[in-house]
């Protein structure tokens, strides 16, 4: 018995290879002599060469648009076991690897989590700290954010810090790039701060830029974001004024070539100044692109950040035009986005009740937001059924339209601070933390696959457990304020995340896990009297099915009872019977 998943091809060619596959699998693992012809196998027999079995394979275009189809097929003294068609993927984790912890990495709380991946490197930076490993989570270089940002030029009188870092390695470029804003206790005006890699080695040397977010006014940014295309870098925050009052968003773009020079230069950026929130939404997101997009820079906001504990519906769409041009850059009218109605996040319980309570934020998209080719994928926190739960989008840049959107959640965790990738295929790998009143903080992924025009997800898969309450001197502890997830540029199939746990009552840790989109096999050990069929627990969603023929297939589930995984494994064992089965994992 063996499996064989075949590559998308047109619906003539899956059929011939499938008629193929099960040619090659007869001659290989059982000695017979088998030839494929339009519509099935014939195969001599052992005992008598000259007498043929013809055994008949009806391949409609249905099975072949099954997200996997197996087959059994039964004849005298022959047992086959087949998949002829495109497989779905399973979540599967690679390195998986502690690599900050508070008082000892970072005397910062919260995090604030920010990873890039390139071709050989992966990066962490979080407030306090900016560290390189290679792929096997081996540490190449670490250093305070202090000295990262005092090695690339930028430095800040006494008594200034740096905050909210973010990362991201452009493809095209083969250059890092890495914001944040230095800050101080006084709420005095700050800068926005930019650091590009002089190479693609992010050991090496790194060039700094600062300039002042709001030159106008003096107020200064908060939760500084960013995003990049062909053209432009793009830099975002919530601008407060000295008494701490939110006053609006702030958004600027620096042309990619400026920035690329031997001694990067913003003099050519684009600040549009502080935006009304009203009408542009609350902490924008302009996007990461990857790959080709057919239209310009897309930002995305929600429309409120829900401290009114309304239910709210909307998402604003905006577009930066002319990224590249020197100081002439333009901002499209807003769009408004209907989404189904989100809240503000509950604040989860946490390991001992209702007297550990952990801030999760609120409804802002606090994630870095991706746009694959034309499609944008984002997530945030929301709130259902008394519980903190994940929101996610698919959305169309070039006319800012929802394709999709869809809701996590578990009957028994709150989840929070969601991060969101997709790949070139639509498969999607979100990254998130979720706890209990009888379970502490830990580190949770999920994979998503396109069915049916949305996105079906598997089951939670457990990055890292928790491993105390975590208390801070706040009444409702310090958390986030975002994860990060990202896809390898070199296997599209791998996903790397930046996570937090609690390490102990009073510090935090982050976690990177490689997270691997891997086919999802279904498969199968006979005896004499029984056929055992497996599949992995992480594949949720999928239904084992049969039909006793392919040419009018009346697909039925096997059991209709709950399956209990054993092992990390579902398992289902059955009878032997003397007709043909056909067995399939479908949603």
């Amino acid at each position: 018995m063996t499996e064989h998943f075949l590559p998308t091809q047109t619906k003539a060619a899956e059929k011939t290879a499938a008629l193929q596959n099960l040619s090659e699998l007869v001659e290989r693992h059982l000695g017979f002599r088998a030839q494929p012809f339009r519509t099935g196998l014939r195969i001599r027999t052992l005992t008598n060469p000259r007498k043929t079995i013809v055994l008949r394979v009806d391949l409609s275009s249905k099975i072949l648009r099954a997200r996997i189809v197996c087959l059994r097929f039964s004849v005298p003294g022959l047992l086959l076991f087949a998949c002829a068609a495109r497989g779905g993927y399973v979540l599967q984790l690679g390195k998986n690897a502690t690599t900050a912890t508070a008082g000892v990495d970072s005397f910062f709380t919260p995090s604030d989590a920010g990873l890039g991946v390139s071709t050989n490197h992966v990066v962490e930076i979080i407030n306090g700290r900016f560290s390189v490993f290679n792929k096997s989570l081996t540490r190449l270089q670490t250093l305070t954010d202090s000295n990262f940002w005092f090695r690339a030029g930028i430095t800040v009188p006494s008594g200034w810090g740096f905050s909210d870092p973010r990362i991201l390695f452009d493809t095209p470029s083969q250059r890092w790039f890495v914001s944040s804003v230095d800050v101080n206790d006084a709420n005095d005006a700050n800068r926005f701060l930019l650091a590009i890699s002089g190479t693609a080695d992010p050991t090496g040397t790194w060039h700094g830029v600062a300039f002042t977010a709001d030159p106008v006014n003096g107020y200064w940014a908060d939760f500084p974001t960013l995003g990049i295309d062909a053209n432009a870098v793009y830099l975002s925050g919530d601008m407060f004024d000295r008494f701490g009052d939110a006053i609006g968003p702030a958004l600027a773009c620096i042309p990619k070539t400026d920035l690329l020079l031997t001694t990067p230069s913003v003099a050519g950026r684009t600040s549009f100044g502080v935006l009304d929130y009203s009408r542009y939404g609350e902490i924008l997101q302009p996007v990461v692109t990857v790959g080709a997009a057919s239209s310009p820079e897309a930002v995305l906001a929600v429309g409120d950040l829900g401290f009114d504990y309304l239910t709210h519906s909307t998402l604003v769409g905006t577009v930066v035009q002319n990224g590249a041009s020197e100081g002439g850059a333009t901002l499209s009218s807003p769009t408004t986005i209907s989404i189904p109605g989100y809240s503000i996040p509950i604040n989860p319980l946490q390991l001992g009740g209702i007297t550990n309570n952990i801030d999760d934020g609120d409804a802002r998209i606090s994630a870095m937001v991706y746009r694959v080719g034309d499609v944008i994928y984002a997530t945030h926190g929301t709130q259902i059924n008394g519980r903190a739960a994940i929101q996610w989008f698919k959305i169309g840049a070039p006319s800012m339209n929802l394709i999709a959107t869809g809701t996590i959640t578990d009957p028994a965790l709150d989840l929070f601070y969601p991060s969101i990738a997709a790949n070139g295929g639509g498969t999607v790998a979100l990254a998130f933390n979720a706890s209990s009143a009888t379970s502490a903080v830990s580190s949770y992924a999920v994979l998503g696959e396109p069915v049916n025009g949305t996105l079906s997800f598997g089951n939670l898969a457990l990055l890292k457990a928790g491993v105390a309450a975590y208390r801070t001197n706040e009444d409702d502890s310090r958390w986030g304020d975002y994860s990060a997830i990202t896809v390898d540029p070199a296997n599209p199939t791998h996903f790397w995340a930046l996570t937090m746990y609690p390490s102990s009552k009073s510090a935090w840790s982050t976690q990177i896990t490689e997270l691997i989109a891997a086919p999802l096999v279904l498969a199968m050990s006979a005896s004499r009297t029984n056929v055992t069929l497996s599949w992995p627990a992480a594949a949720g969603g999928y239904q084992l099915q049969f039909t006793p023929k392919l040419s009018s297939p009346n697909w039925m589930p096997v059991t209709t009872q709950t399956l209990t995984p054993t092992n990390n494994q579902y398992v289902v064992s059955l009878s032997v019977t003397n007709g043909a089965q056909f067995f399939r994992l479908a949603k």
